[in-house]
């Protein structure tokens, strides 16, 4: 039996595999931007030349470069037997829809998606072993 967790965030994906006893912990790094609009062209002024921060074009290359890190995951979820995803912010739901979407071989395998602070390696170890025990 293949049970697998996924802890992620926009930076990186941990993948802890627990296999017939064995485990192993993989890092998938991501490429994704960080995103920090500097608006105001310097001017104090009221009324003063503004510059305008492009978001629809940002939000279009994060969305390419999700689809992309999500992509890096998926030969790691192979083949599982159970998936529960979990970590900070909504990245783990954006990975959920993407393979609800794109991977329906592997929708059926998720059992949750769980909200979780950053860990080290073996909180996150301990996370995936208590919950599939």
């Amino acid at each position: 039996m293949k049970q697998i967790g996924v802890w992620i965030d926009k930076r990186e994906a941990k993948v802890f595999s627990i296999i017939g006893g064995n485990e192993h912990l993989k890092t998938i790094k991501s490429e994704i931007e960080e995103f920090n609009p500097l608006g105001g062209s310097g001017t104090k002024s009221k009324g003063g030349p503004q510059d305008v921060v492009q978001d629809s074009k940002y939000l279009e290359r994060e969305k390419h470069q999700l689809a992309a890190f999500f992509k890096d995951i998926v030969p790691s979820l192979e083949n599982a037997d159970s998936i529960v995803i979990f970590g900070p912010a909504q990245t783990g739901e954006k990975l959920n829809k993407e393979l609800q979407e794109k991977y329906p071989h592997l929708k059926i395998n998720i059992k949750s998606i769980e909200k979780a602070d950053s860990m080290t390696d073996n909180q996150l170890k301990a996370w995936v072993r208590d919950y599939y025990h």
